[in-house]
C-alpha cells in the first residue's frame, strides 16, 4: 500500500539504500527540521543494555536501527547527564558528564556516530532554568556568604531574605509547578527559588557567569557532534524584575498557558538569539527547540523568529479536545502564527510529561481509534512532527502503578494527586510474552502491564492492522510527498478534510460512519475501510489519506 502514493504523485519508490535523510524532502536545502519527524527517546525507559532495569545509552544505540526502519529523521534524547535523579535527570549536577546510570561519554559519542551512519540526527536535552542542588555552584552557594555579600556565589541563583518579623515567610507567593511553595529556606535563614522541585534551584540569568557557562556547555556537545538541543523550560529563565507576587489563586501548571511573572518574559528572547548565533557558527544546520509554555500561538511564535530558535513545541495542539471545530481553530491559529515569522509549526500529541493520548482521548478501543486517527492527521499537516516513544505502538497510560514504585516528584509534593508522569514513562515492550518484554536482560524500573505482550514491537511487526505498521506506512508515505501548503476542504458536521499537493486527508471525529464522495485513491486508513463506487464510508473516529 505504501508505494501507491509514490506512483500516484510521480515519485520513485524508495530503495533499500536510502536512509531517512536521503528520502526526505526536508533535507533538500531549506532546513531539514522544517518538516522532519523527530522521535523522543526517554532514555531510562527505552532500552536497557546492562540488566539494571534502567534504560541507557548503549541500549538506545542498539535500538537505533528500529528507528531508522520506522522512518524518523532525528532522535531527541532526554537528559543523561550526571544527576542525583530527583526529577528523572532534569536536575543536572554536571552538564559535561554522563551519569553512570546511562553509561559514559564514549557511549554518547558512539550513539551520535551510529545515528549519523543510519541517516538520523541527534538532539539532546539542555536544562538551563535550574541545576541540581548537588551542582558545585549551588553547593558553593550554600557554603558561602549570604546574597547580601558582594561576589557571593548565591548571585548565580535567586536567594532572597524572607518576609515576616524573623524572615520566616517566603519572599513572595509563587508556588512550584510540582505543588507547594516555590521557595525553600536555608540553614542561615535565606530562601532560594525553585519553580520545580526543591532539589532544582533556579539559576539567575541576570548573572553573566550563567550565560558564559551555558555557552561553554553547548559548545562541548556541539563539538561532540550533536545536531541540536531541546531547551527545557525555554520560557522560564528570566523572571520579572522584583519578583512580584502573583496575587491570585491560579498558579503554574505543567504545560500551562497562564500569564505569570516567571514564565514567558520578554528577556528570554535575547538568550535564545545568542544561542542561535552560536548554533549558526557550526556547520550542518544545528538547531534549537523550545519547550515553551506560552499563553497564545502568537506568543509561542516569538520563540521561532528568524534570529531565534528553529522550533517550538505546539502544546495548544497537544491540549486540544477531540472536537473538529477546536482542532481546526488550533491548526489555523498555529499555522498563521508561525507563518507570520517565517517558521513552520511543530506538532506533538504526547511526551514524557503528559498522559498518553490514547488515554486522553477516552481510553480503551475508542481511545486507541482516536489516537490512530490523530496520528494520521498530525502527519498530514505541514511542518514537523514529534513522536513520543511507544506512541507508534499505541501504548496507553499506565494508570494503576502502586504508590511505592512511583518516582515523579510531583506525585509526592501534591500528596498523590498529580502523579501522572510515571504512567507515561513505563518502559516500552519490545518482544516476548512476559515483562520486561525485551526491555533488557533484567527487570524494569517501573512495572509493565501484562496486556503489553500484545503491543510489543515483535507482536505488531508485520501485522497490517497494527498501530506500528500504520505509523511505518504513514511515515514512508509522508517522506514521498512533495510538500506544500494546506487548504481546508468542505466537510459535513464532524468531518475535517484538508488537502496538500498529492494528498487529501479526511478525519471523522464522530461516533458514526460518514459517507462522502470519493476523494481519490485510498492510500491509508486508521480503521478498516473499502471504498465502493463513487463514495467512501469513513468509519467512526478514523482518518484516511487519499492520493489525488
Amino acid at each position: 500500500m505504501t508505494h501507491e502514493l509514490a506512483s500516484a504523485v510521480g515519485l520513485p519508490a524508495p530503495t533499500a539504500a536510502e536512509g531517512p535523510l536521503a528520502a526526505s524532502n526536508s533535507s533538500k536545502g531549506r532546513g531539514w527540521w522544517r518538516d522532519a519527524v523527530i522521535y523522543q527517546v526517554y532514555v531510562r525507559s527505552f532500552a536497557d543494555s546492562d540488566g539494571d532495569g534502567i534504560g541507557d545509552l548503549r541500549g538506545t544505540t542498539q535500538r537505533l536501527p528500529y528507528l531508522a526502519q520506522l522512518g524518523i529523521d532525528a532522535v531527541w534524547l532526554t537528559p543523561f547527564y550526571a544527576s542525583p535523579q530527583a526529577d528523572g535527570g532534569y536536575d543536572v549536577a554536571d552538564y559535561r558528564a554522563v551519569d553512570p546510570l546511562f553509561g559514559n561519554l564514549a557511549d554518547a559519542d558512539d550513539l551520535v556516530r551510529t545515528a549519523h551512519e543510519l541517516g538520523m540526527r541527534v538532539i539532546v536535552d539542555i536544562v538551563p532554568n535550574h541545576t541540581s542542588d548537588q551542582h558545585p555552584w549551588f553547593r558553593a552557594a550554600l557554603a558561602g556568604p549570604t546574597s547580601q555579600s558582594a561576589g557571593s556565589a548565591r548571585e548565580r541563583y535567586h536567594f532572597r531574605p524572607g518576609k515576616g518579623p524573623a524572615g520566616e515567610l517566603p519572599p513572595n507567593d509563587w508556588e512550584s509547578v510540582f505543588g507547594g511553595p516555590a521557595w525553600t529556606r536555608t540553614a542561615d535563614g535565606e530562601w532560594y527559588l525553585h519553580l520545580f522541585a526543591p532539589e532544582q534551584p533556579d539559576l539567575n540569568w541576570d548573572n553573566r557567569e550563567v550565560h558564559e557557562e551555558f555557552e561553554s556547555v553547548l559548545r562541548f556537545w556541539l563539538d561532540l557532534g550533536v545536531d541540536g538541543f531541546r531547551i527545557d523550560v525555554a520560557h522560564g529563565m528570566v523572571k520579572a524584575a522584583g519578583l512580584p507576587d502573583i496575587g491570585h489563586k491560579e498558579q503554574a501548571r505543567l504545560i500551562g498557558a497562564q500569564k505569570l511573572p516567571f514564565f514567558d518574559q520578554d528577556g528570554v528572547h535575547e538568550i535564545h538569539r545568542s544561542w542561535r548565533r552560536l548554533l549558526d557558527s557550526y556547520p550542518g544546520d544545528r538547531i534549537g527547540v523550545a519547550e515553551a509554555w506560552a499563553p497564545s500561538p502568537d506568543r509561542l511564535a516569538l520563540y521561532v523568529r528568524p534570529d531565534e530558535l528553529h522550533q517550538a513545541f505546539n502544546f495548544q495542539f497537544l491540549r486540544c479536545l477531540w472536537d473538529p471545530a477546536a482542532m481546526r481553530a488550533v491548526i489555523d491559529e498555529s499555522l498563521t502564527a508561525t507563518a507570520s515569522v517565517g517558521a513552520t509549526t511543530t506538532w506533538v500529541l504526547s511526551n514524557h510529561d503528559v498522559v498518553r493520548h490514547p488515554t486522553r482521548y477516552g481510553g480503551g478501543r475508542r481511545g486507541l481509534r482516536r489516537a490512530r486517527a490523530a496520528a494520521l492527521l498530525m502527519l498530514a499537516l505541514p511542518g514537523s512532527a514529534y513522536v513520543y516513544q511507544g506512541e507508534e505502538l499505541g501504548l496507553p497510560e499506565v494508570t494503576d502503578l502502586p504508590d511505592e514504585v512511583r518516582q515523579d516528584p510531583a506525585f509526592f509534593r501534591a500528596a498523590g494527586q498529580d502523579g501522572f508522569r510515571d504512567g507515561c514513562r513505563v518502559p516500552i515492550p519490545w518482544a516476548g510474552q512476559e515483562p520486561p518484554y525485551g526491555f533488557g536482560p533484567g527487570s524494569s524500573w517501573l512495572p509493565q502491564p501484562g496486556s503489553w505482550r500484545e503491543l510489543s514491537v515483535e507482536a505488531q511487526s508485520g501485522d497490517p492492522y497494527s498501530t506500528l505498521e500504520l505509523y511505518r506506512s504513514a511515515l514512508e508515505l509522508r517522506r514521498r510527498l512533495p510538500g506544500g501548503p494546506m487548504r481546508w476542504l468542505p466537510g459535513s458536521d464532524g468531518l475535517l478534510a484538508l488537502s496538500r499537493p498529492g494528498l487529501v486527508c479526511t478525519l471523522n471525529t464522530t461516533g458514526s460512519v460518514i459517507e462522502i464522495p470519493l476523494p481519490g485513491r485510498l492510500l491509508l486508513c486508521s480503521d478498516g475501510m473499502e471504498p465502493s463506487g463513487d463514495t467512501a464510508r469513513i468509519p467512526a473516529d478514523s482518518c484516511a489519506w487519499w492520493a489525488i
